[in-house]
């Protein structure tokens, strides 16, 4: 028996952090070097934004607040989910956690037992059988289309069985940026209908990031007979430019928010005060630079798209949001890298690209579903024109 606990083996270390870290060396020791593997907007926070965190320092809020969220937060996400979802809830129906993560976190310890099941479907956000794993539940992962990267209502069917507990549900997705129409997710939920033991975790992270007239659509909204069995999870972190600000929220059932809120008084207790307050301001305050990014995001999408089907041996759908692409790069397996490796994973294909031309992008095995890898495409243009090029080259010299 080793010092650390058992769950520890049956975790790995989040590998997006881990090639952010890997370029961030690389830089360090000075090779040039395109990150593109990070999953945050460039753009700044709002100004109005930051000015309310800057009023809530010089009134004093910087005590403790309620565990989990102050009251005013609380009712700016009532009336975001009664505004944007047309969903009702109370402030009693609703948690603030340090990032959407935590609020993931939370439900999963509030709720798993040894031996539950969680349907995770691929490509998924690396933590969610993490997350899963550390509370003691078991992944059931459903491999979606390798095309469209959606899974579909027979697949979601095959899945459940009577020790399913959760159906964790991300769209627009992180990392294949694929989105599920209201016709796409109703075939889902009418699944769900049937099986009332199994709740729904929506993590709706990118809501506001959808591209071509795409209308975003979440589970209680589509069903109603779900809501009562339905945690829909969101956050400031993506809309608003405010990852590092660590503000997410959930609503859902209220005695699974009074769970998660024990956890998290037996954790972290509350997020930030002042974050909190910026949050506030995010939510109530003018949303119509939101649209002006996302012109950008998909001039950006549009850009990197295009150069990637041009690479040999890429090929690269289109994502209806998020702010990721998601190539196969199946077409260079058993191929030959400049080094003299032979490339027969994704992993060596993302390894043998930063060491050849200085581009850092996320294998897709870390996300359950390859030979694909991610590229975040939340970075200057000039960054992604000079890295698509750098990509096709190194396509170009595989033997």
């Amino acid at each position: 028996m080793g010092f650390i606990a058992d769950a520890l083996a049956r975790v790995k270390p989040s590998a997006t952090i881990a090639v952010t870290n890997k370029a961030r060396e690389l830089k360090a020791a000075g090779r040039d070097v395109i990150g593109l593997g990070a999953g945050e907007p460039d753009f700044d926070t709002p100004e109005n934004i930051k000015a309310a965190a800057i009023k809530a320092i010089t009134e004093g809020k910087t005590k403790y607040t309620a565990v989990d969220g102050i009251p005013e937060l609380k009712d700016a996400i009532v009336a975001k989910f009664k505004r944007e979802n047309g969903l009702t809830y109370t402030p009693a129906q609703v948690t603030v956690g340090t990032g959407g993560k935590q609020v993931l976190y939370n439900a999963l310890m509030a709720t798993v037992n040894p031996g539950d099941e969680v349907i995770i479907p691929t490509p998924y956000w690396v933590s969610y059988p993490d997350m899963v794993e550390l509370a003691g539940g078991t992944p059931v992962i459903v491999e979606a289309d390798k095309s469209t990267f959606k899974i579909t209502a027979e697949a979601l069917e095959a899945a459940i069985t009577p020790k399913t507990k959760w159906f964790i549900f991300n769209s627009p997705s992180n990392p294949s940026g694929a989105a599920y129409s209201h016709a796409e997710l109703k075939a889902l939920t009418d699944v769900l209908v049937k099986h009332p033991h199994v709740w729904v975790m929506s993590d709706d992270m990118y809501e506001h990031l959808t591209y071509d007239g795409f209308k975003f659509a979440t589970p209680a909204e589509v069903e109603p007979t779900l809501y009562d069995r339905t945690l829909t999870v969101n956050g400031v972190s993506k809309a608003y430019a405010m990852t590092g600000w660590r503000i997410g929220y959930a609503a859902g059932p209220v005695s699974l928010i009074k769970a998660m809120a024990t956890i998290q008084s037996q954790s972290t207790s509350n997020p930030s005060s002042i974050a909190q307050y910026a949050a506030v301001e995010a939510l109530n305050g003018p949303q119509d630079f939101i649209p002006k990014n996302n012109e950008i995001f998909k001039a950006r999408r549009d850009l990197v798209v295009s150069m990637l089907n041009q690479a040999k041996g890429l090929v690269c759908p289109v994502p209806e949001g998020a702010f990721y692409v998601f190539p196969s790069c199946a077409g260079t397996i058993g191929k030959t890298a400049p080094s003299g490796k032979v490339i027969e994973t994704d992993e060596d294909f993302v390894t043998e690209l930063l060491e050849t031309e200085g581009v850092a992008v996320v294998h897709g095995s870390a996300f359950g579903l390859g030979p694909n890898f991610r590229i975040s495409y939340a970075t200057s243009t000039e960054a992604l024109e000079e890295a698509c090029m750098r990509i096709q080259r190194f396509c170009g010299n595989l033997k």
